[in-house]
């Protein structure tokens, strides 16, 4: 790999959010990170928090030059972003890798943040991911040593092709049982069946999947709700903070990625998903009208 060459690829991500986006109390009006230049013509690859309900974004190369950028696209499903650059680039594109047959073990490189920061690596971990705000990933790549600037930055492997978007910093245990930091990352494979709808249409065209507006944490197989949306369905169903979630729809739910999958399974957005809950040792059986999460959102503007 031509590090040097590569690095030329990775730019940082700035955006801003208005003060009223749905998004803002939770993720900042103001975030930075990094994307990776898919495309000669200006395409970056990031990760979606950092555009969501962005009504302006800047890309600055690692040479410092600094050019004003477009929301275009974010998948819920993924968590891709995409951003197009409005002036001219001039930077090399990365090409896709395969993500899944990189294996255990292999040293991979991990760039993001400012002047073209980056992390020799090893990926530690290839395994499901279900993350506190309805999202899950079937396989998602786990590497170490973290990256500081995790956020948007490209997964690169031996070959120099990008193999997935820095997503999280998370804890995980070493094999001597004591703790590391480890970035998750978004899995590039996960890309191309969804791109020319993203650059079509800003999102994939599908039904999408039914929202509820909760933030959960699984103990010991338990999923416990640490948090509503103010504005989502489940508050307005009259879910609560600390409700232990039991049944979905009569099935008995065992942790939070097999939650979701049963919330999933119920029909699109808008449908009335029956939820049982666990409140102060009693349950009780409540009515979660889902939604479309992106209805909630304030939409991209051309500059």
């Amino acid at each position: 790999m031509d590090i040097a060459r590569t690095l030329q690829s990775i730019v940082a991500v700035h955006s801003s959010i208005p003060e009223d986006g749905f998004t803002a109390d939770i993720l900042g009006t103001e975030r930075a990170g990094s994307g990776v230049v898919i495309r000669e013509s200006g395409l970056v690859l990031t990760i979606g928090y950092l555009i969501t309900e962005a009504d302006n974004v800047w890309l600055t190369s690692a040479g410092g030059r600094v050019i004003p950028a477009h929301a275009l696209a974010y998948d819920q499903e993924t968590g891709f972003g995409l951003v197009q650059a409005l002036g001219p680039l001039e930077l090399p594109a990365l090409d896709l890798g395969d993500a899944g047959s990189a294996e255990l073990g292999d040293p991979v490189v991990l760039a993001g943040g400012d002047r073209g920061q980056f992390v020799h690596a090893h990926i530690v971990g290839k395994q499901e991911f279900a993350g506190y705000w309805e999202y899950l990933l079937d396989e998602a790549i786990f590497t170490a040593p973290a990256h500081p600037s995790w956020g948007g930055a490209g997964l690169i492997g031996s070959d120099g092709k990008l193999l997935g978007v820095g997503s999280l910093l998370l804890q995980g245990l070493t094999s001597d049982g004591t703790q590391q930091d480890i970035n998750m990352v978004v899995p590039i494979d996960l890309l191309p069946p969804i791109l020319d709808d993203m650059l079509s249409y800003g999102h994939v065209n599908k039904p999408p999947r039914p929202w509820l507006g909760i933030y959960s944490a699984e103990s010991d197989g338990k999923v416990m709700i640490i948090n509503v949306a103010e504005r989502g369905p489940a508050a307005a169903a009259g879910l609560r903070r600390g409700d232990i979630i039991s049944d979905v729809r009569d099935k008995e739910v065992d942790g939070l990625a097999d939650f979701y999958r049963k919330v999933w399974s119920s029909g699109p957005a808008g449908t009335e998903i029956p939820i049982q809950v666990v409140r102060d040792n009693r349950s009780m059986w409540l009515r979660v009208k889902s939604a479309d999460r992106d209805s909630f959102l304030k939409k991209p503007r051309l500059q």
